[in-house]
């Protein structure tokens, strides 16, 4: 079993739960952090690699048990004890009458979710200074609350509901509708990672019951640093590239009129950017969805070829607001030309979703004549 480090808290390390949890915590030596034993899952790995982000807990150790004496002697509790309090760095779920859910979303929280609730803007936060080499990234500022809801719902909120059993679907909805799925998803999601790298239910056990908890143990650490990669990746993404490109598409919104009266053609100068988020809160701000197609280049060089992009009825659909022309569709280069009557087509993909040009003015003039059609 890992070793168990005993840390008495005293009440000066105890705060409000408004306070910023890192600060709820005296620093200094490692402190020990708990979680159940036995079959794990996606939520505790990940609450544990979330904690050991922070400079508070760096240096934690680790202990997996049932065992409330041993709980007891942990400074920071999850996914186990049948109790959430912050002030007390408990964090479990699965007590009668919690229902805990994160600001402005549906799903009730597992011990992830608890976790980044009180840790998560810490960790934003820390990873926006690092990114920026800037002191301004505090917990409380704009961008770490952009970053904190907007991770939630990309990432955490999914392990949430796995963890609690709730369907993306309301079942009765999709029964009701008559709906079945095409094809196997082949049934890999974050928890499915996580729960696959349990032991077998026929895999021989250790004889020795301490050596079979090692082996189990060393199976969470395996769990908790592949979901932790996949986070790390993700808060990476949206604090460097994501954030970032919100000022490059909010600047195209402003100056779409220049490119069509009406405001349906939205132009990413210099570089192509991660925009469908960005440009659907730019709409439900002004009040309206009019921006049909995006023009970028491929490349942030000079000569670079333009592409002509449908912008979807949502993030995730692969339905087009406005499909490229049905009569463009799987045809390329000269041939294209002659049938859209515009010089420098390169393509137009056989779905109508995407199309591209030689050139800027190009794929203006494709974009001009989608519309028309």
């Amino acid at each position: 079993m890992l070793p168990l480090f005993r840390r008495a808290l005293t009440t000066s390390t105890l705060r409000t739960m408004a306070e910023s949890a890192p600060k709820r915590l005296k620093t200094g030596d490692g402190v020990l952090i708990g979680t159940h034993s036995g079959h794990f899952h996606a939520d505790e790995a990940l609450a544990v690699h979330m904690l050991r982000q922070l400079p508070a807990y760096a240096d934690a150790s680790l202990v997996r048990t049932r065992d409330p004496k041993v709980l007891e002697t942990c400074h920071t509790v999850v996914d186990v004890g049948g109790e959430y309090d912050a002030a007390r760095h408990r964090y479990d779920h699965h007590q009668r009458g919690f229902a805990t859910t994160f600001p402005g979303r549906p799903t009730k929280l597992s011990s992830a979710g608890l976790v980044f609730l009180h840790f998560g803007r810490a960790i934003i936060a820390q990873r926006l200074q690092k990114a920026s080499s800037e002191a301004s990234a505090t917990e409380d500022s704009a961008q770490v609350s952009l970053l904190h809801g907007k991770i939630y719902e990309s990432f955490v909120e999914a392990l949430d509901a796995h963890d609690n059993g709730i369907s993306v679907y309301d079942p009765a909805a999709v029964a009701a509708a008559g709906l079945a799925k095409r094809f196997s998803e082949g049934g890999f999601g974050l928890g499915a990672m996580v729960g696959r790298l349990n032991p077998s239910w026929n895999e021989p056990a250790a004889a020795d019951a301490d050596e079979a908890q090692r082996r189990e143990d060393a199976r969470f650490l395996t769990a908790s640093r592949r979901i932790g990669e996949e986070f790390d990746r993700e808060v990476d993404y949206y604090a460097t590239a994501w954030l970032p490109a919100r000022a490059v598409v909010q600047a195209a919104f402003e100056k779409r009129a220049q490119h069509d009266a009406d405001g349906r053609v939205l132009v990413l100068e210099g570089q192509s950017v991660p925009w469908k988020d960005h440009l659907y809160t730019l709409e439900k701000e002004e009040g309206k969805a009019s921006v049909q197609y995006v023009l970028y280049q491929e490349k942030p060089e000079p000569g670079a070829k333009w592409r002509i992009q449908c912008v979807p009825e949502s993030k995730d659909s692969f339905v087009s607001r406005k499909p490229l022309p049905e009569a463009w569709r799987g045809f390329r280069d000269a041939e294209l030309d002659g049938i859209a009557g515009i010089e420098g087509c390169v393509f137009v993909h056989a779905a109508g979703f995407i199309g591209g040009n030689a050139t800027f003015e190009g794929a203006k003039a494709m974009a001009t004549k989608a519309l028309a059609a």
